[in-house]
């Protein structure tokens, strides 16, 4: 389901707040278009980001060192190499889906293929931001300004959804948006090394996510799955000029599992392939 995210029409405007609820309930998940984002930005951005990932990645390979790690921050900030993070294991759950909508990912689980950078985005209390240093690569110096320049894209979309979610539920509108104040937003981008992994490579295990909502700009590549609440599994594809949000465990435990958190994985596939090719 598409929604508009577009105040200027008061009757339309309750309405898509009605569609953005029952989105998020029917299917943890909502395909918003969001007339303040420019997607160029997001091209701009993923450039950038895959010419640092393509030159830490071979860095990392030739001498085993990250200089933007900061694991003794339990990797909160900064990059994280490829085999560091791992899902929960929900092995049980994977076990009861018909063959059709299992994951791919197997268990016993592996550590994730993927590579992830943590940016901390917008404002958050002071001692929680000292804490918690922005991680500013060397040789890239329009780093800052596009990462914050995307990052508040998509927390604008994101606060601007939570509101209409909340008022399609009939609940006042900063019902969420008020608790999402200050809170520990992260820009995460993620990257797959396509060329040293083989098809059917879980980049990122069967999982929900531990946020209220995780959103996502278009990709590039293909390989993103995601699950209804009815357990039904689905390639992602999201739309030109579109955001994809996903509902994680705080959305869940807020709503009293009214919308619950949507599980996903990220696996090489062979249309994956296909693109890279």
């Amino acid at each position: 389901m598409q929604v508009f995210l577009d105040r200027s029409d008061s009757d339309r405007w309750n309405e898509e707040c009605r569609k953005v609820a029952g989105s998020f309930h029917k299917f943890g998940l909502c395909v918003v278009r969001d007339p303040r984002v420019n997607h160029q930005d997001n091209d701009s951005y993923i450039d950038m980001v895959e010419s640092y990932f393509e030159k830490a990645g071979q860095h990392f390979y030739d001498t085993a060192e990250l200089p933007d790690a900061r694991p003794e921050l339990s990797f909160q900030t900064g990059i994280t190499p490829e085999s560091v993070e791992k899902a929960r294991d929900h092995e049980k759950i994977a076990n009861r889906l018909s063959e059709t909508d299992k994951p791919l990912t197997m268990y016993p689980q592996d550590f994730d293929a993927k590579w992830r950078f943590f940016w901390p985005i917008g404002d958050r209390p002071a001692e929680i931001k000292n804490k918690l240093p922005k991680v500013i690569p060397e040789a890239f110096p329009q780093w800052e300004e596009k990462m914050d320049n995307w990052g508040n894209h998509m927390i604008n979309a994101s606060v601007t959804a939570a509101q209409m979610a909340a008022v399609g539920m009939g609940l006042p509108e900063t019902a969420f948006s008020d608790r999402m104040r200050l809170g520990s937003h992260l820009l995460a981008p993620t990257a797959s090394d396509l060329m040293k992994y083989d098809v059917g490579t879980a980049f990122a295990g069967f999982h929900y996510d531990l946020n209220f909502i995780t959103i996502h700009g278009k990709s590039r590549y293909p390989g993103l799955f995601l699950w209804t609440r009815d357990w039904k599994k689905m390639a992602c594809k999201v739309p030109e000029g579109c955001l994809l949000m996903q509902a994680g465990i705080m959305f869940e435990w807020m709503t009293g599992g009214y919308v619950l958190a949507g599980f996903h994985e990220v696996v090489y596939t062979e249309q994956t392939k296909r693109v890279r090719d």
